[in-house]
């Protein structure tokens, strides 16, 4: 039994295709590709396979991970193009790694993602870029803690995002401003980034429009086992030649 790690792309109209449609597309391409999977015992047997973190519907991407367990396996440059043999438009797959026997699965050492927030075509921003370079400075970095509510259909939660935000800056992209930000991901402590750039606006008193604004995710992490920054779940296995 040999571990694999797949990263692949999500973009263009794939963006609206949810979580669990996406799992049973990458179960049919896999057949497709002939991929030598393993499959679970039992009375209904199914493939072995493990998503990292499931991206929301409307968001688009370049680092999505998912774990597969195979028998057998091609070089990472034949399976690649084998597995993008079977892809539609708006699905590639960038990359294909063994990962030590012993390593856990991505999804449950998932830890921070990046990404990008920027207006759509025909939207403009309501403040300029140097009122929101301003008011970053002020609602998140002059300030000791930053507590949001976060809701659920359950419950709502208190959190201070000055530990759960690494990076937040504001650059100019095509004329209109890009926020970037790296945040805390995993199933104990996960962050969307339109809570966080929505809680900017309301400090700001400004409104935050969720249409207007296209998430992009670049990439996710896993923790460095030293403990000091983060590596990416790609980075974590190797080519197989």
């Amino acid at each position: 039994m040999i571990k694999i790690r797949i990263k692949f792309r999500k973009y263009g109209v794939m963006r609206f295709i949810g979580h669990l449609d996406i799992m049973r597309y990458f179960q049919k391409a896999i057949r497709r590709a002939d991929i030598d999977i393993c499959y679970s015992e039992g009375f209904s047997p199914h493939q072995i396979m493990s998503f990292a973190a499931p991206l929301g519907v409307g968001i688009t991407s370049d680092g999505e991970y998912l774990d597969i367990e195979v028998n057998t396996t091609r070089s990472s440059k034949e399976s690649i193009q084998m597995l993008n043999d079977t892809m539609v438009e708006g699905v590639e797959i960038t990359g294909y790694v063994k990962l030590p026997d012993h390593a856990k699965t991505a999804m449950s050492i998932v830890a921070a993602a990046d990404y990008d927030l920027f207006y759509k075509e025909g939207y403009e921003p309501p403040v300029s870029m140097e009122e929101l370079r301003t008011g970053i400075q002020r609602f998140f970095k002059e300030q000791q803690e930053v507590l949001i509510t976060k809701k659920t259909k359950k419950s709502e939660k208190v959190m201070d995002l000055k530990a759960l935000v690494y990076e937040f800056e504001v650059s100019e992209r095509e004329g209109k401003p890009c926020f970037y930000l790296k945040l805390s991901t995993g199933s104990s402590d996960n962050l969307k980034p339109e809570l966080v750039v929505a809680s900017l606006y309301e400090f700001m008193g400004i409104s935050y429009e969720e249409n207007a604004i296209q998430i992009h995710r670049r990439d996710v992490y896993a923790a460095n086992t030293d403990g000091n920054g983060f590596i990416s779940l790609l980075d974590m296995g190797e080519e197989i030649l």
